[in-house]
């Protein structure tokens, strides 16, 4: 599925670099918490693999193919293949939960009554279909995030990525969540989740790759949240 081969980022004017010859591999529908302190380089990964910036060296491989190597108009159908959670939401709040939903699929051209309906069983999925028509003020924080997971596999990615999606919510959404993506990951969907929460960490036992400075310092197969003093 993704394979980075010795791959590093440099921003421009930085003392070190954000990231410093990762190694490792997600097979086809595993699930994978990456995990370390602020500043550790978690985001550019996550950045590099939806083509939002550029490598300085090494290759990303996703289905056989190097990303890195990808024109600026190729990038939209690479980002097709892959599903984004947030850890804010970024729902429309002038629109429905279903038409949120809905939208991605609008955008790359889908009929909006085709659109509507995949955008239910979307939301059948998270449990909120019953709650298809409010408008996100209408509804709790953690049921925003649910939307938003709703919206990331409309399209039926690939590839989903999960960037600190239980960073606004308490423990009791934040397990909800959780559940949500391991089903999500049981039904063929490869996932990578970026967690602070060390209790969800612990509590799952999935593979858990930590970070810190740029560097991979541990690749543990049934989790654990791991760091150098």
């Amino acid at each position: 599925m993704i394979r980075f081969s010795n791959v590093s980022k440099a921003y421009h004017g930085a003392t070190q670099p954000a990231l410093q010859g990762l190694n490792f591999h997600l097979p086809v529908g595993s699930m994978t918490y990456l995990v370390g302190h602020s500043g550790a380089g978690k985001s550019t990964l996550l950045k590099l693999i939806m083509g939002m910036e550029k490598a300085n060296a090494g290759n990303i491989w996703f289905n056989g193919h190097d990303i890195t190597r990808l024109s600026k108009y190729e990038i939209p159908f690479l980002r097709r293949q892959i599903g984004m959670v947030h850890q804010d939401y970024r729902l429309l709040t002038d629109r429905s939960v279903a038409e949120n939903v809905a939208l991605p699929l609008i955008i790359a051209g889908m009929n909006p009554k085709e659109a509507h309906t995949r955008a239910l069983v979307a939301l059948d999925r998270v449990g909120l279909r019953s709650k298809a028509n409010y408008m996100p003020p209408q509804i709790s924080g953690g049921e925003q995030q649910r939307v938003d997971i709703a919206r990331a596999i409309v399209h039926k990615p690939q590839l989903l990525l999960a960037d600190e999606p239980t960073g606004n919510l308490d423990p009791a959404n934040s397990n909800e969540i959780m559940k949500i993506l391991d089903q999500v990951n049981k039904q063929g969907t490869t996932v990578l989740v970026v967690t602070h929460n060390m209790e969800i960490v612990q509590q799952m036992k999935k593979r858990t790759i930590t970070m810190s400075e740029g560097k991979i310092i541990s690749d543990l197969e049934k989790g654990g949240y791991f760091y150098e003093d």
